[in-house]
């Protein structure tokens, strides 16, 4: 098979917690497997910013942004953000349509991401293969394309059983740990969950950035479980990890301040504190992650956001906002920049996560549990203190901390109640002093160095995606 004559289009929804991962697969695919890329990015400003910046880059890629329509009037302030999605993509389609349209090559496949299943018809109209990219778990998906299962059975809301969800050859989900779209039946991010999971069963194929090694019951019950086959029916294919490369780095004037800072400390001795594109704490929660930090006595980097009493989330926000305002936040308690200065570098907003998290001064990382974030943290072997927000968070921290053992986490998740400083101080003393920590840190390298020979030529990835591109290939010939 003649991979390199293949044209791939891929595309991304707002928010770049979703652009993000598209665009790794899609440098992957071009890079490492010599198939010409289109991505269509549909975009808010935000995305539009760092796609400017990323088409600047050396990236063998071509994006196209597909600007988001005015959804305003489809939508008011309940609605949550997993529908604000899918009505966003929903109303962007004829957009994509026209934009596949005007391509001076038609691509041989399409593959959508897990915001854009909807997009199914545009490629049924085309004739070509679809496949859908589903950036995180395969637990995740398991459940998503099980769920309709127990859409029609189970009776009551989700979250006041007492039972789990039991995903045939799975994991069981806990009720504590059910994702955010879920937690009501009666509003429609609900039903379009169901949808969504549904529309994954009508692709060609079903791309997950996992690898078999990582989730091995999980992977073998999709591919072998009669029952669990039965309904999900697409073909999965475990393609992970993909994660961001990092860029090379700057040295002496150019370099970054919190570099410069991290360059002074010792080996493994720092905790890197952050909440992704979106995570977003309570007032109460942040005053007690700043006392949780500074009684820990440990070396930290924190990017810090203003906080919000209403939502964990906002990763449609309308700009990307970086580095530090004059004069450092307001929100934090009194003189905790001063009392921390000689062990912390506070940061607002964002920072340089893929240089942070490679750096060997780095020692841990308490993060929202994102999957982006995750496998940027498990690939530099760097263990976690798992601190889940919304979305599939809760998953994914039960995951890394139950079944991988890569991360501590707080006793009650933080989305129930505030996690108190005390708590805090023992997660990161733990993590950077204690012997559980280093038993921690020796599991993560080991994952590290199964998730690296997973995509080596001739590991379960690299074939998984040979079998996919031989799928394109025997579909359009």
């Amino acid at each position: 098979m003649e991979s390199s004559q293949l044209h791939v289009a891929l595309l991304s929804s707002p928010g770049m917690g979703h652009l993000i991962p598209v665009l790794v697969l899609g440098d992957h695919l071009a890079s490492r497997h010599n198939l010409k890329v289109t991505v269509i990015a549909i975009t808010t400003s935000a995305e539009t910013q760092f796609l400017k910046s990323h088409m600047k880059s050396s990236s063998p890629i071509d994006i196209v942004p597909v600007p988001a329509v005015d959804v305003s009037g489809l939508i008011d302030e309940k609605t949550q953000v997993f529908t604000q999605l899918r009505i966003t993509v929903r109303e962007a389609l004829p957009n994509v349509r026209s934009s596949i349209a005007a391509m001076d090559r038609r691509p041989d496949a399409l593959i959508v991401d897990v915001f854009c299943t909807q997009a199914l018809s545009i490629a049924e109209e085309l004739g070509i293969p679809r496949y859908a990219y589903h950036p995180t778990t395969a637990w995740t998906a398991a459940l998503a394309m099980y769920f309709q299962v127990f859409d029609k059975t189970i009776e009551g809301e989700f979250v006041d059983r007492l039972e789990p969800l039991r995903i045939p050859g799975c994991m069981p989900v806990q009720p504590e740990d059910m994702i955010d779209p879920l937690m009501d039946r009666n509003d429609q991010q609900y039903r379009e969950y169901v949808n969504l999971g549904i529309e994954y069963t009508q692709f060609d194929g079903l791309l997950v950035n996992t690898w078999e090694e990582l989730e091995p019951n999980t992977v073998k019950a999709l591919r072998e479980n009669e029952e669990l086959r039965a309904v999900v029916k697409v073909p999965v294919y475990p393609i992970g990890p993909l994660k961001r490369k990092v860029e090379a780095k700057n040295e002496g004037e150019g370099r970054d301040e919190i570099l410069k800072w991290v360059d002074r400390q010792p080996v493994e001795s720092v905790l890197y504190v952050s909440f992704g594109s979106g995570g977003l704490l309570t007032a109460e929660q942040t005053a007690e992650l700043a006392w949780g930090l500074e009684n820990s006595q440990q070396r930290f980097i924190w990017v810090v956001r203003p906080p919000c009493d209403y939502s964990p989330v906002s990763y449609l926000a309308s700009k990307l906002e970086t580095g530090n305002d004059a004069g450092g936040p307001d929100y934090l308690p009194d003189g905790f920049l001063s009392r921390t200065r000689d062990v912390g570098f506070v940061v607002q907003m964002w920072a340089n996560q893929v240089e942070i998290l490679s750096h060997p001064s780095v020692g841990g990382f308490l993060s929202h549990c994102g999957w982006n974030s995750t496998l940027e943290s498990v690939m530099n072997s760097v263990p976690m203190v798992a601190w889940p927000l919304y979305a599939e968070q809760n998953m994914n921290a039960t995951m890394l901390a139950k079944e991988v053992g890569v991360a501590v986490r707080p006793a009650v998740a933080p989305t129930v109640k505030v996690v108190r400083r005390e708590e805090i101080e023992r997660m990161v003393r733990t993590l950077l002093q204690h012997n559980e920590g280093k038993g921690i840190r020796e599991k993560v390298k080991k994952v590290k160095g199964s998730g690296e020979i997973a995509l080596s030529k001739g590991g379960s990835s690299y074939n998984s995606m040979c079998e996919l591109l031989k799928d394109i290939d025997t579909r359009i010939h």
